[in-house]
């Protein structure tokens, strides 16, 4: 009964996956040949297309991946930034500026590539963006709207004065590229204080975030 219910299944012109398959080889009971574990009935690798569309990956007119997402716009480029943030090599984190709102908020980018100088050493085997260098940048990328004549700053330098609430979401890794936004909540003009929020993404994904208290001016600050 169960090889003419086997020979009527595999008869019929529907699709049997493999989930099907491993069902009715069960009713045997030695698996034998038709063992999924035998090196000859191996099954081919799923090949999974970035794309959630799938009509749009198969199409043949379908636009290639490599041209199918458009680049961040450049609002600030690296010069622009170099002019206004006193950060440099290793440690000026803030590649693109993509948005700026004067006196309000700026969203900077941060290639993370392997050739970081901190990866040799975090860690050798599996290449982790130091989560305070991940502050770091998110700080270099508020120094931006602090350090702007529409805040009441002028382009000197800047220091933290104290970091709230920081939470780590998930590791930031050599390829991925960082998008932080800083968003001014408070100005202290007379005192020179501005508290900001900062929240960093990857791929759209929430990584870091946090509240910044920061200081112009005075190089005795801390």
């Amino acid at each position: 009964m169960a090889s003419t219910t086997l020979s009527q299944s595999l008869s019929s012109p529907s699709i049997i996956t493999p989930t099907t398959f491993s069902h009715r080889t069960s009713l045997f009971s030695k698996p034998r040949s038709l063992s999924l574990s035998s090196p000859s009935r191996t099954l081919p690798p799923l090949i999974v297309s970035a794309s959630s569309d799938a009509s749009l990956s198969t199409s043949p007119d379908a636009t290639p991946i490599e041209k199918r997402f458009p680049a961040f716009p450049t609002i600030m480029d690296i010069n622009q930034i170099r002019d206004i943030l006193p950060h440099r090599f290793p440690f000026l984190l803030v590649d693109r500026v993509v948005e700026y709102n004067p006196g309000v908020s700026v969203v900077g980018i941060k290639n993370v590539t392997i050739n970081d100088n901190f990866f040799p050493g975090h860690f050798p085997e599996r290449p982790i963006m130091p989560g305070v260098l991940m502050v770091e940048a998110m700080a270099q990328v508020g120094g931006l709207v602090m350090l702007q004549p529409e805040v009441g700053g002028s382009r000197d330098n800047f220091f933290f004065a104290g970091i709230d609430k920081v939470r780590f979401r998930k590791p930031v890794i050599a390829g991925d590229t960082l998008v932080m936004r800083m968003t001014l909540i408070k100005l202290q003009k007379r005192f020179g204080i501005a508290k900001m929020e900062g929240k960093a993404y990857v791929g759209g994904e929430l990584v870091c975030e946090g509240e910044f208290l920061m200081a112009m001016g005075s190089e005795s600050t801390q």
